[in-house]
């Protein structure tokens, strides 16, 4: 523990050589802004040994990568303990300094490379070699760290350059290497920002009772056996069980299912289910880090690090080439005695294109993906989209709006048409806001018929609503609320509910002067864009489409027919979903799946690739490797045409990178290029790849539109 200091509390998480994930808790009042975090940020890189800080505010870690040779994790949990407010206290624009201070690199390099030509020549090299200073300095981090690698190879390149005063082709370099830089950081930023909006917190007070009084405190701080107060509209926040009060409790987020579930006493509550009416006093289980979101937030972070298979691949083919590169140099000068082809050579390797062209086409990629409304939370994410062949669609809020309509309207007597039990039902259902009596009202004014005078509504909590009409009393509501609560035989007609429930219907019982005056049948609607969608994926190189759902069997099948689907699986648990998912993996198929609840959350996480609906539940947008930020499945369309383009993008710029430096390296070390020669054409070719790397989704698009056609 701390006393005064920035943290609170600091514990190791996790640890690998070089690398440190620390939990922390409380940061001094003064870091709460940018500045304060950027100082805090500055202030832990001048740490011994420290080469990388990251925070993940919303998992409360920090991460650490340092040099094992010059401190250790407990050493740097010391320093960090030891650091006071005041010793961190920002400095006037301390976070705008840190924000341009990579443009600013970019921008001194390229005026020194056009001004270079012109300027005194007592000038030139002090000029260059403050443009090349953080290479040479990252250069020697890497050496001392790794030996020979690409930024090595890349100072060593420059430097014969400036010894050989050839200020152009020094320059050229450092440019490029600081732009390329530059581009990836901003848009790791850019997408980084996005991940940060999608993940806050869904609530920063929890009321609780303290002494018999009910006081709001803030969230990190609810403990084990508190007793949690939810009124209406409230986000539950922990896991626990109801230890008093009667509420109806939208589940969606949990089960799919747009219909809430009544909670009494003695019932389990779950975190991030929404109560729509009631209120509820909740023993509490679970909460904070031992929440199924908290773990979660844990796999995202490690998720952000993630490289894909064909990042490392490249990487590591550049790293594998670098002494390749040094030694085809040094043979060049040994057998022609001159030093300019060694430099020549030197200006034409292969780590420039592989090691920036291809992580910024995935984060090119990633951010165009976040300006069309879809977080991709990785460059394995969006490889692993483009290799998708199977596509799994969980039904209700992905395939469906989870929006209910009515769907059948049945009267038990004669003297009442369907149209006056739906005009029947909205004229006490207009008071009340839930889910259900918003459907029937809706579907009163899609239909003629008359408004029934009544008197006022009565609202029975997690039942349904009662009032009088004509002299005779009218309730609408759930069977247990007709039977139980009213007394209203609904036995014969038993057959009549049980096939509409058999149908995967939610239904609405009016009882009318006693009697079962008739039900209504509710369903959630179709997307109408979802037939659309199945066939744009299949154009996009879909081989299976299938549904996995929880919902009845008739209604699933209804579906499969209607949306053109290859098959589907329905009355499934939520640890079913997953067990299909893992089965087909199993048997060879490349997986994405489309889901929303916490239900999905298990086969989201199991799939090759997760996708989470905007409306979804926090857990399921967590657990997935992408998260549509608006409501609209042809979002799926747009991510995988950016992801095949993407990569298909990378492959071409490749096969560029390895023909033309190997071009270059073969005529530099012939003689036939001269270094300024060679660093134009490496440079040249390697920005123009950069760039074609980094080009925008108005071509994706296209394509994308031209495949629906």
């Amino acid at each position: 523990m701390s006393s005064g200091g920035v943290f609170q509390a600091l514990d190791l998480a996790h640890e690998i050589v070089g690398r440190a994930r620390f939990r922390y808790r409380g940061l001094a009042p003064l870091l709460a802004d940018a500045p304060g975090m950027a100082a805090l940020h500055a202030r832990i890189l001048a740490l011994p040994g420290v080469r990388v800080a990251r925070f993940n505010p919303r998992a409360h870690s920090l991460i650490l990568e340092f040099k094992p040779a010059e401190t250790t994790s407990a050493a740097l949990r010391r320093d960090l303990l030891a650091l006071s407010p005041e010793s961190v206290r920002p400095s006037v624009g301390a976070s705008q300094k840190m924000a341009n201070a990579s443009a600013s690199g970019v921008w001194f390099s390229l005026l020194n490379l056009i001004a270079s030509g012109s300027l005194p020549q007592g000038v030139r090299l002090p000029l260059s070699l403050v443009a090349a200073l953080p290479l040479g300095k990252e250069a020697l981090a890497d050496f001392r760290a790794s030996g020979m690698t690409s930024h090595v190879l890349e100072a060593i390149a420059v430097a014969i350059s400036l010894a050989r005063r050839d200020f152009t082709a020094a320059n050229t370099t450092t440019f490029m290497l600081a732009l390329g830089e530059s581009l990836e950081d901003s848009i790791a930023r850019r997408s980084d920002e996005l991940l940060k909006h999608l993940l806050r917190p869904g609530c920063d007070e929890v009321w609780v009772l303290r002494e018999g009084e009910e006081v709001a405190i803030p969230a990190d701080r609810v403990q084990v056996g508190d007793t949690v107060v939810v009124a209406m509209g409230g986000i539950i926040p922990v896991d626990g069980t109801v230890l008093s009060g009667d509420a109806m409790v939208s589940e969606a987020a949990m089960t799919g299912e747009g219909a809430a579930v009544h909670k009494e006493r003695g019932q389990r509550a779950l975190s991030g289910t929404v109560v729509e009416e009631g209120r509820l006093l909740i023993y509490a289980e679970q909460v904070g880090a031992t929440t199924t979101v908290a773990r979660i937030a844990d796999y995202v972070e490690r998720s952000l690090t993630a490289k894909s298979n064909t990042q490392m691949s490249a990487a590591a083919l550049a790293d594998k080439l670098v002494p390749t590169v040094l030694k085809l140099a040094g043979a060049s000068f040994l057998i022609s005695g001159d030093w300019r082809r060694a430099a020549a050579v030197l200006q034409a390797d292969y780590s420039c294109a592989l090691k920036l062209a291809i992580p910024v086409a995935f984060k090119s990629a990633m951010y165009s993906a976040g300006r069309e409304h879809i977080l991709i939370k990785g460059a394995d994410a969006l490889e692993k989209l483009a290799e998708a062949d199977t596509f799994i669609f969980d039904k209700t809020g992905t395939l469906t709006s989870g929006d209910l309509e009515v769907t059948d309207a049945i009267t038990f007597d004669d003297s009442f048409s369907p149209q006056d039990l739906i005009w029947l039902a909205a004229s006490v259902e207009e008071h009340y806001f839930h889910p259900l009596a918003q459907a029937v009202v809706a579907a009163a004014h899609t239909i003629e018929g008359r408004h029934f005078a009544h008197t006022e509504v009565e609202f029975v909590v997690a039942h349904g609503v009662a009032s009088v009409v004509e002299g005779k009393r009218i309730v609408v509501g759930s069977r247990h609320f007709v039977e139980q609560h009213e007394h209203i035989d609904t036995t014969p007609w038993q057959d009549t509910i049980d096939h509409l429930y058999g149908a995967g219907k939610t239904l609405l019982h009016i009882g009318y002067g006693g009697k079962l005056l008739g039900v209504l049948g509710l369903k959630d609607a179709l997307r109408p864009e979802s037939r659309t969608v199945v066939a744009q994926l299949k154009a996009l190189g879909a081989k299976r489409i299938l549904m996995l759902t929880g919902d009845h069997r008739n209604r699933a099948q209804e579906l499969a027919e209607t949306l053109g689907l290859d098959d589907f699986h329905a009355e499934l648990m939520p640890e079913e979903k997953a067990g299909i998912v893992e089965k087909l993996k199993n048997e060879g198929a490349k997986i994405a799946f489309i889901g929303d609840g916490i239900n999905d959350a298990p086969a989201l996480a199991a799939a090759h690739v997760g996708i989470a609906m905007q409306k979804g539940a926090d857990v399921a947008r967590l657990a997935a490797d992408i998260a549509l930020l608006e409501d609209s499945i042809e979002s799926i369309i747009t991510a995988k045409a950016i992801a095949n383009a993407a990569m298909q993008r990378i492959a071409t710029n490749y096969k560029l990178t390895l023909g033309l430096n190997t071009g270059i390296l073969g005529a530099a070390a012939l003689g036939l290029l001269s270094p300024v020669a060679a660093s134009v054409l490496h440079n040249g070719s390697t920005i123009a790849i950069l760039l074609n790397a980094f080009r925008k989704t108005d071509a994706l698009t296209r394509r994308r539109n031209k495949a629906s056609a």
